[in-house]
């Protein structure tokens, strides 16, 4: 097989919009990738039920006429860059948005949908930071209920001007653990990097005795040598893993960096995307309904409170279900 036949196919890209300038901080990026990969934006706005007055801070779009004329104005500034859009108004007022964006993406066959994150996680630590970027918002609902993979863009501090230079991707942290269901972030991540010509890093993280948590935490206290040589054992394995992966079609002809490092994972992989100075980083979600499915407790609830560039989230395969849409066939 060759490497093109193992990459994802990603030729529409689904942005919702609010009408507010804040969730507008997707479209630089969007056009960017849409540009990159030749690929087809599709605007989408649906319109709520009992919608408050104001969307941060802005008026809130109140008719399918009034947002058909935002989506018109927004679409004629994505076209004045060359890339393909298309525009569409859900007009029978929704209770649930989330679910509405979740259906537009599976009807229309969106291989991505670009979301913004509404809120910031600031300095505030694991869970409760999570919570201020996803908890409740239609990002966090439109990850938990859909198969298809999500791009989180944190919104600036401050609005840019709409003019901005579209982004370039050159550097994609891709963590790994050892599973096959963390593989899931490679064909995505493969295909991005052929079209920007960026570095792919593939990182596996081993813990060390200070860094190992829960059960497993618990016993190596009471054996440490013993623990001790598990973990370096463990990081032979990890270091001949990483080398198989890079080693795989689908990565062929794209540059590769692959290494295992020690300590906490979530801390350790944040460390390395400053480090590295990534520009995305794209990594499997594990989880199983409702909230638990979106991240909460784990390694990437963590980088998403505190990860400001773009986060390319990808869900795990489920047993006996077909792929989600944005993976090769």
């Amino acid at each position: 097989m060759g490497a093109a036949e193992g990459r994802a196919s990603l030729r529409r890209l689904l942005v919702p919009l609010d009408g507010s300038r804040l969730a507008e901080c997707v479209l630089p990026l969007g056009v960017s990738l849409a540009a990159h990969l030749d690929a087809r934006l599709t605007l989408l706005h649906v319109l709520e039920r009992q919608a408050p007055s104001t969307v941060h801070g802005e008026r809130h779009l109140t008719g399918a006429e009034e947002a058909e004329g935002y989506l018109n104005e927004v679409s004629a500034r994505v076209l004045a860059s060359g890339v393909a859009v298309d525009r569409h108004v859900h007009p029978n007022e929704e209770d649930d948005v989330a679910k509405s964006i979740v259906d537009h993406a599976d009807d229309l066959g969106a291989d991505l949908i670009v979301l913004c994150t509404h809120g910031g996680g600031g300095t505030l630590p694991g869970r409760r930071a999570f919570h201020r970027v996803l908890f409740g918002s239609v990002a966090q609902q439109v990850l938990g209920r859909g198969l298809r993979p999500v791009l989180l863009v944190r919104p600036p501090d401050a609005l840019a001007s709409h003019a901005a230079v579209s982004p370039e991707l050159e550097r994609l942290l891709v963590p790994l653990d050892g599973e096959s269901a963390a593989e899931a972030a490679l064909p995505l991540a493969a295909t991005l990097a052929a079209a920007y010509r960026a570095e792919v890093v593939l990182r596996r993280v081993v813990p060390t005795l200070s860094t190992l948590g829960g059960e497993r935490g618990t016993a190596a206290r009471l054996v440490p040598t013993a623990a001790a040589a598990s973990l370096d054992l463990e990081e032979g394995e990890a270091v001949r893993y990483l080398e198989d992966v890079a080693a795989r079609p689908l990565l062929e002809g794209l540059r590769i960096n692959a290494s295992v490092i020690r300590g906490d994972p979530a801390q350790t992989l944040l460390d390395v995307a400053a480090q590295i100075a990534a520009d995305m980083i794209v990594m499997v979600t594990h989880g199983r309904s409702g909230l638990d499915a979106v991240l909460t407790g784990s390694v990437a609830s963590r980088i998403a409170a505190r990860f400001l560039k773009p986060l390319l989230l990808v869900r795990a395969p489920r047993g006996g279900s077909a792929p989600p849409a944005g993976t090769p066939s």
